[in-house]
C-alpha cells in the first residue's frame, strides 16, 4: 500500500491545508463505508422496514455513531504508528498470541467474503438468471482481477464510483414511494423494542462494525500520509481523517436509512414479509414497477462487488501484517492474503447446499471474532507504548470499552439467537 505513495517526497512535501484540501482525504472511509452497505446490511434493514416499518430507524443512527467512534480510534492508530492493526498486533503482542488473533482474522475474513460474494452472485440471478455458483464464480474472478491489476488509488475511485450508484439507486427508489417523515424523524432518534424485533435488533447493531474494516481502515488512512516526522502534519491528519471518516459513515447511515425507508413504505404497508434478498427484489415489481426490481438488483451487484473488493483488500492487509509488512498488491503476502479469503469463501459455496445456510454460518464467525478485534484496537491505542501522546485519554478509554462490551453482547446473544 504505502509503496504506492513513493512519488512522493515525504521529507519535504508540505500540503497546504487550505479551501479544497480537505477533499485530498476524502476516499478511506467511503472504502470502509462499503462495509457499512454490504449484502448482509440489506437483508436486515429489509427485515427491520418489511416488519416495522419506521421503529427501528435507530438502529441506524446508533450504529452509525458506535462506528464512527471506533473506525476513527483506529484510523488514529495507523496514522501515529504508520503500521496497520495487523502489523501493529505482531510488532506489540507476544507472538502465540498475535498468531492466534490474526488467524481467526483471517477466518473472519473468509466469512466475510463469502457472505459478499453470495450477495453479488445473488443480484446476477435477479438480473440474468445466472446460477447462483456460477454467478459466485464470476464475481470472484472479476474481483481478483480488479484488485490484481489497480493500485490502491484506482480502486479507491472505482469504490466511490459503485457507493454513489447505490446511492443514487435508492433515491430513485425512494422518489417512488410516499415517506411519512414525521414518523421517519421520529424513528431515527427514538429507541423501540417492538414485539419480536430483538433478533433484528442485534443482527444490525451487533454486525454493523465488521472486522476486516477495522484491519482495513488502519491500513488505507495511511495513503493520505505526508511527512510522518511534522507533528503539525500528524495534528492535521487526524482532523482531516475524522472529517473523512464522519462524512463516509453519514453517508452509510443515508443508505442504510433508505433501504428501511423503502421496505417500511413497500413492503410493510402492503404487508408482505421478505426473507431474502431475491424474494425482495420480486416483490418490488408489482409494487413499484419493473425499473425499480432491476435499480434495486444492480445496485446490489455493485455493493456485492464492492464490499467483495474491500473484504480481499482487508484480507491481504491481515496476512502482510502477520510478516510485520504493509499492503502492497504487488508483494507475495498481500497476493496470498487476497487470494486465501477469496478462494476458500467460493470452495465453500461450492460447498454448501443451502446459501441461507452459509450467510448464518459466516455470521456465527464474525459474532465470535468480532470482540477479539476490538479488544485488541482498544489496548494498543491505549497503550503509551504503542501510540505514545496521542494514546486514549481515560474518557474515550472508558468509551470504546463500553462500546466494545456492547458489541460483544450484542454479538453473544446474535450468536446463540442463531444456534438454538
Amino acid at each position: 500500500m504505502r509503496n504506492f505513495l513513493k512519488i512522493f517526497d515525504r521529507n519535504r512535501h508540505r500540503p497546504t491545508f487550505e479551501g479544497l484540501e480537505i477533499f485530498k482525504y476524502i476516499g478511506p472511509g467511503l472504502l470502509v463505508t462499503v462495509g457499512f452497505i454490504d449484502p448482509g446490511n440489506w437483508a436486515s434493514n429489509l427485515a427491520a422496514g418489511g416488519d416495522y416499518g419506521y421503529s427501528l430507524l435507530w438502529m441506524v443512527t446508533l450504529s452509525t455513531i458506535m462506528l464512527i467512534i471506533l473506525q476513527h480510534n483506529v484510523a488514529h492508530l495507523g496514522i501515529v504508528t504508520g503500521l496497520c492493526l495487523s502489523e501493529a498486533t505482531t510488532v506489540y503482542l507476544k507472538p502465540v498470541y498475535s498468531k492466534l488473533i490474526l488467524f481467526s482474522a483471517m477466518l473472519a475474513s473468509i466469512s466475510t467474503s463469502l457472505a459478499e460474494i453470495l450477495g453479488g452472485a445473488i443480484a446476477l440471478k435477479m438480473l440474468f438468471d445466472i446460477p447462483l455458483k456460477i454467478g459466485a464464480l464470476l464475481v470472484t474472478i472479476f474481483v481478483i482481477i480488479m484488485l490484481y491489476t489497480n493500485s490502491y488509488k484506482i480502486l479507491e475511485r472505482w469504490i466511490i464510483m459503485f457507493v454513489s450508484v447505490i446511492g443514487l439507486s435508492f433515491l430513485y427508489e425512494l422518489s417512488l414511494v410516499n415517506i411519512e417523515w414525521d414518523m421517519a424523524v421520529k424513528g431515527w432518534v427514538t429507541p423501540s423494542f417492538p414485539e419480536g424485533s430483538m433478533v433484528v435488533v442485534m443482527s444490525v447493531l451487533g454486525a454493523v462494525v465488521m472486522p476486516h474494516n477495522l484491519f482495513l481502515h488502519s491500513e488505507i488512512v495511511q495513503s493520505r500520509q505526508w511527512n510522518k516526522k511534522d507533528e503539525n502534519i500528524i495534528r492535521k491528519q487526524l482532523k482531516y481523517e475524522f472529517l473523512d471518516t464522519f462524512f463516509s459513515m453519514l453517508v452509510g447511515w443515508a443508505i442504510n436509512s433508505a433501504m428501511i425507508l423503502l421496505a417500511a413504505t413497500t413492503f410493510y404497508v402492503a404487508k408482505k414479509q421478505v426473507t431474502e434478498l431475491e424474494q425482495a427484489s420480486v416483490l418490488l415489481a408489482p409494487l413499484l414497477g419493473n425499473n425499480a426490481a432491476v435499480v434495486f438488483a444492480v445496485a446490489l451487484l455493485l455493493s456485492g462487488v464492492a464490499s467483495t473488493t474491500t473484504s480481499g483488500m482487508a484480507a491481504g492487509t491481515i496476512f502482510a501484517g502477520i510478516f510485520k509488512e504493509p499492503y502492497d498488491i504487488k508483494d507475495s503476502h498481500s497476493k496470498l492474503g487476497v487470494l486465501i479469503s477469496l478462494i476458500f469463501a467460493l470452495f465453500i459455496i461450492f460447498l454448501i447446499s443451502n446459501p441461507f445456510k452459509g450467510l448464518i454460518v459466516s455470521q456465527m464467525c464474525l459474532s465470535i471474532q468480532l470482540p477479539i478485534t476490538i479488544f485488541v484496537q482498544v489496548y494498543l491505542t491505549s497503550s503509551e507504548k504503542v501510540m505514545g501522546k496521542y494514546k486514549n485519554s481515560k474518557f474515550t478509554k472508558i468509551l470504546l470499552y463500553s462500546i466494545a462490551g456492547v458489541v460483544t453482547i450484542l454479538n453473544i446473544a446474535l450468536f446463540f439467537s442463531i444456534i438454538l
